[in-house]
């Protein structure tokens, strides 16, 4: 019979165990080719993700792949991992041409993939993580015991033997989260390793522990494809370098730590895709002060931070992935509560909370728009009036006729297509559903707009449109503030821009004084480790 978890956990290894499952491949030589991407493309509606890819991985080392958010990563992670299939090129995995139909047949081909969003089970335990998909069985009984011994040989060659194998996953912190993904992908006997920008949600020492775990793995032979924003990182860890920008790969194998900082900048600007910005007012039209924010803090994701916006204003905060700048957006809007500091509308600090944001006539268009802002099932109208449903309702009924007048008045104005508010909002553009999470404020004559990645998801034809409804909304008097991870998008659309980089502000600027090559330099190149190549 299957051992209970509690056993299992605490069962000493016996002399003669099964030996450890973290050995080098006796077929894997250091140094030689392991994956080969040959011109590989993926296209989606709208977008071309990868526009011929080319890519080489040797045995043994870690390959760290660069690029701004929108170069292609993602997507490029997903076709190794079996989640995409290539429209066209080829993959090549240890000398022969392959195709993976899914995720398993990636996995048992040996490549496995930690995502920055980890795909644990938090409701099992860490050897049933470990294992979970190709678990040890007898006789159809799952040989719990076996399972615990091999997972503790695993955490134990990862370092942290000090994590029982029957505690649940969800008791863990981040950091020994990561350290149980580490585990299942060793599980498998893994090859090669991606990992997603793996030290997003480490503090500074456990990132030491989690190079020297990489450097153990390369030791055996394994092969780590390392994805960082942070330059510092790829020059301590990394061997080699390929840059993606577009889709396109515009730089291959240069060497990590000697390749100019000005090199990997310089490879990662520059677009093929246009970005048609409307043309700012050339007379000064902004109005009154309408937010103010003094020394906002909220530990461990940004400290001190200070800006204000005007009406008629657009202005625009740049920073990475982890920089802090969306929870800056959260907290200002009282979706979070602020440690120290203060934020003021039209002279008025508000009081924690989202309700007293929006009385005072503020809005926000979140990231996640299909998780975070929209009713997926409900149709159009019902997502516009969303915030400002009392006025439709009475004694338990409500005015549809008048809900629909009013969004079709809201579609009108924003050019929404379809115009029919009487469709389910899921089957909309994303452009087209942005539009109605931006037109729900302005029915509820919103005087300040926060955006969150206002165009994330959204095709290149629909940006542009977007990009008019944001600066016609200025036009009118409306404050807007805005984060997004596209350094063009920031300085074409916006009046004045902020960069932020480990939760604070290292610059302000008008945006005409600033260029994307600066931007860069300022979230990334700026914190590179003392004595790297410049």
């Amino acid at each position: 019979m299957a051992q209970s978890e509690e056993n299992a956990a605490t069962e000493p290894t016996a002399a003669g165990a099964d030996a450890p499952l973290i050995e080098a491949p006796a077929d894997t030589v250091a140094g030689e080719v392991v994956l080969r991407l040959t011109d590989v493309v993926k296209t989606f509606p709208g977008v071309r993700a990868l526009d011929g890819v080319q890519l080489e991985v040797r045995a043994g080392e870690v390959h760290c792949l660069l690029g701004q958010n929108g170069a292609g990563k993602s997507t490029l992670i997903k076709v190794l991992a079996g989640v995409h299939q290539p429209d066209s090129g080829e993959v090549e995995w240890r000398g022969e041409p392959v195709t993976f139909a899914n995720p398993q047949a990636a996995m048992r081909a040996g490549i496995a993939t930690i995502y920055q969003e980890l795909d644990l089970v938090e409701d099992l335990s860490v050897a049933e993580n470990a294992f979970l998909g190709h678990e040890h069985r007898s006789f159809g009984f799952v040989r719990r015991g076996r399972m615990a011994r091999h997972t503790r040989q695993i955490l134990g060659r990862l370092g942290h033997g000090e994590i029982p194998p029957g505690r649940m996953v969800r008791a863990l912190p981040a950091a020994g989260k990561q350290i149980v993904s580490m585990a299942r992908a060793l599980s498998h006997e893994a090859r090669l390793i991606i990992m997603d920008e793996p030290s997003a949600v480490l503090a500074h020492d456990e990132v030491g522990n989690l190079f020297r775990i990489i450097r153990e793995l390369t030791a055996q032979g394994i092969a780590v494809i390392y994805i960082s924003h942070r330059l510092e990182e790829i020059r301590e860890i990394g061997d080699r370098v390929t840059v993606l920008k577009d889709g396109r790969t515009t730089a291959a194998n240069l060497p990590a730590r000697d390749t100019p900082t000005r090199d990997l900048v310089s490879r990662m600007t520059g677009r093929t895709i246009e970005y048609v910005f409307p043309d700012r007012p050339t007379d000064d039209t902004v109005g009154a002060e309408l937010l103010q924010v003094e020394g906002l803090t909220r530990p461990g994701e940004f400290a001190d931070v200070s800006l204000d916006v005007r009406a008629g204003e657009i202005v625009g905060i740049a920073g990475l992935v982890g920089s802090g700048r969306s929870e800056l957006l959260e907290t200002i809007y009282g979706a979070r509560i602020a440690e120290a500091g203060s934020v003021r509308m039209d002279g008025r600090v508000l009081r924690p909370g989202v309700g007293a944001a929006v009385r005072a006539g503020m809005g926000m268009a979140p990231e996640e728009r299909k998780s975070q802002a929209l009713l997926l099932g409900e149709p159009i109208y019902r997502n516009v009036t969303l915030a400002t449903f009392g006025r439709y309702a009475r004694l338990g009924f409500t005015d549809a006729a008048k809900e629909r007048a009013e969004a079709d008045r809201i579609a009108e104005s924003l050019e929404l297509r379809p115009r029919d508010v009487g469709r389910p909002v899921r089957t909309l553009s994303g452009g087209n559903q942005q539009k109605v999470v931006v037109g729900r404020w302005l029915l509820g004559g919103t005087k300040l707009l926060l955006l969150d990645e206002p165009t994330r998801g959204v095709d290149v034809g629909a940006r542009a449109e977007l990009y008019q409804v944001i600066r016609a909304l200025a036009a009118q008097g409306v404050g807007v503030l805005l984060v997004s991870s596209e350094v063009p998008e920031v300085l074409g659309l916006a009046d004045r821009v902020l960069v932020m980089r480990e939760g604070r502000v290292v610059r302000e600027a008008p945006a005409g004084e600033l260029d994307e090559n600066t931007v860069l330099d300022l979230v990334m190149a700026g914190s590179l480790m003392e004595g790297a190549p410049a």
